[in-house]
């Protein structure tokens, strides 16, 4: 793997674990927080380098003691993962599969810049104005999934995405006297950034909100140390094009792989 690539594939898998205890075992990361079991990106099992059918196997008896008593197993597939153990999740029933696209900028965004207020998330007030705008997206995102409501996933999110902050930082853009629209920012950790988890409220989008805070996101990160910029676009929406025309291009694919265990 390209290192650049590496470097954009390993800032999400650090940015998705934020929050919660990391250990490597078995020739993998583990991902897990007991205090939100039910949040996938804060319970996983990512960065997968064994091959040989007994290090597999290994690896699988441990993702199962380690999540015991958990909803849930999931593991996240990255250009670097061998392929042998991909097809064993296959065989072993790991059927909800959720494909991303890692998406790079290099230069400036390809986007008119306008005036916009944008203001940092730090006091109560401003997180109570990120949590209405997360049930929103989280609503929104579920009932494309047809998952249900499930509020209690949603609760969990907030939770978790303030959890990551530092060193992530948030950012609200307001209209018609509220806030509108969230993105977050950070530099990561080994030079390339990243702008993540963008949403605006139906009512407000095509005015130009989430151009304003992908220029605001991608000029934090770069002026925190970061070059190079990723983002992460689910694999079957339609962001993806928005932001290859802003410039970024598509460098690889991560695939969440998650078997359901009844409790």
């Amino acid at each position: 793997m390209d290192d650049l690539v590496r470097r954009a594939v390993a800032v999400d898998e650090v940015n998705r674990s934020l929050g919660a205890e990391m250990f490597t075992a078995c020739g993998a990361t583990f991902v897990r927080s007991r205090a939100l079991p039910i949040i996938h990106d804060l319970n996983h099992v990512g960065t997968v380098r064994v091959a040989d059918a007994k290090g597999i196997d290994a690896l699988m008896a441990r993702i199962e003691q380690e999540y015991a008593g958990y909803g849930h197993r999931q593991v996240v597939v990255d250009p670097g993962t061998p392929p042998e153990f991909e097809a064993r999740l296959v065989l072993d029933g790991y059927d909800d599969v959720e494909a991303s696209l890692v998406m790079l900028l290099e230069g400036d965004l390809r986007a008119p810049v306008r005036s916009q207020p944008i203001r940092l998330v730090t006091t109560d007030d401003d997180w109570a104005a990120y949590a209405r705008l997360k049930r929103l997206d989280w609503a929104e995102r579920a009932a494309r999934l047809g998952l249900g409501p499930l509020p209690e996933v949603g609760e969990g999110l907030i939770a978790a995405y303030r959890a990551k902050v530092p060193p992530l930082r948030y950012w609200l853009a307001p209209a018609d006297g509220e806030a509108r629209a969230f993105f977050s920012s950070w530099e990561g950790p080994e030079g390339v950034g990243q702008v993540e988890d963008l949403f605006v409220e139906k009512a407000f989008r095509h005015r130009g909100l989430a151009t304003a805070l992908l220029h605001h996101t991608v000029a934090d990160a770069r002026a925190a140390g970061a070059g190079p910029i990723a983002i992460i676009a689910d694999a079957t929406d339609t962001p993806k094009t928005m932001y290859a025309a802003m410039g970024f291009r598509p460098v690889a694919v991560a695939t969440k792989y998650t078997r359901h265990v009844r409790a």
